[in-house]
């Protein structure tokens, strides 16, 4: 195949060959875009002896960790440099001065090797102490140079065993050191203080933590979290939604943040102009211990209150952060019309049903995470959601339909039973 380099370099060729032939000077043809850096992520992984105990699915933490890996590296894309480095791996000992030194790069940063990798993942035995700090440290050192997104992923089914070197103080100096390297955590076990010690190095960075408790749940994350560092890096803006629409801030397309108590709404406000389509996403972080029942409703309403589609999900304790979204095309204005037609605002309402024992404290708010994004809409508006169901109305038409003929036909059997009940 003939790649448009190849091709552009071709033809430089015999443009300059023509010249020399010709005598005449032509220009040199302007260089192509230097290749955008590649993105690097490290997977920390825990391989002290804890993770020995058998409460993944039926498997211990370990295999389930190693499966993890070996999925996230089938599917880790081709431009990502991804590095793996592990704690308390290598010393089996009760020397706590030597135990937590134990963190090493079991595989560099760079361009991925994948039966390497997966053979070095093979080898790993849960072992020693949970050196958390040291680990960041070393992966931050090996995340050093370059101009790519930088991420690190940890992984960890404790709190750090190696005190006093706090890693939420580690990951503070990571991020005064303004390399922009965010950490994410995922901790494979559901306790307050391993969620407290993780959310804090998280959030240091510009990170997320999740809980995770599957096998399945466990490959997801980090496969997005993976896949996050390929991506254009958004940072987002911080907002503060209001008590009502007018009230509400505007939003632009991009990526904003923001709190929402509990039971609180939080309100925003869009101006979508006619061929355009809205498409809005919020995600609402338990970063403190909930009730396991919640949901979580993202609505578009007009300015006068009537609303125009909304997106619903809830969840039962299985991870901590739930998510929801909607889409909202606005037709174009018919031929004739204004040359400029006026934007209609929409009011995004955000709500939450996440609660707490009350022990628990509830301010600040829960962290929410906004998206919004205009894009040009389809051609036929009644292809996409409608009121939440989309194309959906056709089959609801049905299932009406068929419910209604299924009673007139039982109905009618039943008189033509009765009938002939009283002639025998």
């Amino acid at each position: 195949m003939i790649t448009r380099k190849r091709l552009t370099t071709g033809v430089g060729i015999a443009l300059a060959t023509l010249a020399a032939g010709l005598g005449t000077a032509i220009p040199a043809a302007a260089d192509e875009a230097p290749a955008a850096p590649s993105p690097q992520v490290e997977l920390v992984l825990d391989v002290s002896g804890s993770m020995r105990t058998r409460d993944i699915d039926g498997q211990s933490r370990m295999a389930a960790a190693k499966q993890a890996f070996n999925d996230v590296l089938d599917a880790a894309p081709e431009e990502v440099h991804l590095g793996i480095r592990t704690l308390g791996a290598d010393y089996p000992g009760e020397d706590r001065k030597v135990g937590c030194k134990d963190t090493k790069q079991l595989y560099p940063v760079g361009p991925l090797d994948r039966t390497e990798a997966k053979a070095a993942v093979a080898t790993l035995a849960p072992t020693g102490f949970t050196p958390i700090g040291p680990a960041l440290l070393g992966a931050a050192d090996d995340l050093e140079g370059g101009e790519g997104s930088r991420r690190i992923v940890l992984i960890t089914d404790g709190e750090d065993t190696c005190g006093p070197l706090d890693p939420c103080e580690v990951a503070r100096e990571i991020a005064a050191r303004g390399t922009h390297l965010v950490v994410d955590t995922l901790g494979l076990v559901p306790n307050a203080k391993i969620r407290q010690q993780l959310t804090c190095i998280a959030e240091a960075t510009g990170g997320t933590y999740t809980a995770v408790q599957h096998k399945e749940e466990l490959s997801g994350r980090v496969k997005q979290l993976v896949d996050r560092a390929a991506e254009p890096v958004v940072t987002p803006v911080a907002t503060e939604g209001a008590g009502s629409c007018s009230a509400a801030p505007e939003l632009k397309p991009g990526l904003y943040t923001d709190r929402a108590e509990i039971a609180q709404h939080r309100w925003y406000r869009v101006d979508v102009l006619p061929g355009q389509e809205l498409r809005a996403s919020a995600s609402v972080a338990a970063d403190r211990a909930v009730d396991d029942d919640y949901g979580v409703l993202l609505r578009a309403v007009t300015a006068h209150g009537r609303e125009i589609v909304r997106g619903s999900e809830a969840g039962t304790g299985r991870t901590d952060v739930i998510s929801s979204g909607l889409r909202y095309p606005k037709p174009e204005v018919a031929d004739g019309d204004d040359d400029k037609p006026a934007a209609e605002t929409v009011c995004l309402q955000l709500a939450h049903s996440f609660s707490a024992p009350a022990s628990v404290k509830k301010s600040p708010g829960l962290p929410v995470e906004l998206t919004v994004d205009l894009v040009d809409g389809p051609d036929n508006a009644s292809d996409v959601a409608a009121f939440g169901l989309g194309r959906g109305w056709w089959l609801l038409g049905v299932l009406v339909l068929t419910g209604l003929l299924a009673g007139l036909l039982t109905g009618w059997i039943s008189r033509w039973r009765v009938a002939v009940w009283r002639t025998n």
